[in-house]
């Protein structure tokens, strides 16, 4: 049986790698962005304009689902005691 201090355990480990992954991305989109956007301009017909909008757009659903479904599920389970 799964108990609900094993669930926010998971959740709070889940969050962190998720956090840890969306830094990672953010970080190598900032710091190495004309070496990304040839690998992706060479694999995609795509304009800078339409990749920069597509890492931001990724970036952006990637931090709403972390928030959404690792986040705000640990912090309620730890409000409540779990």
């Amino acid at each position: 049986m799964i108990t609900l201090s094993q669930v926010t355990t998971v959740l709070g480990w889940a969050s962190l790698l998720n956090i840890g992954y969306l830094l990672l991305a953010t970080g190598m989109v900032y710091l190495m962005r004309n070496f990304i956007k040839s690998v992706h301009r060479s694999m995609f017909d795509l304009t800078d304009a339409k990749l920069s909008e597509a890492y931001f757009d990724f970036l952006a659903n990637f931090k709403i689902i972390t928030v959404a479904f690792f986040i705000v599920p640990y912090l309620s389970l730890k409000v409540m005691g779990y």
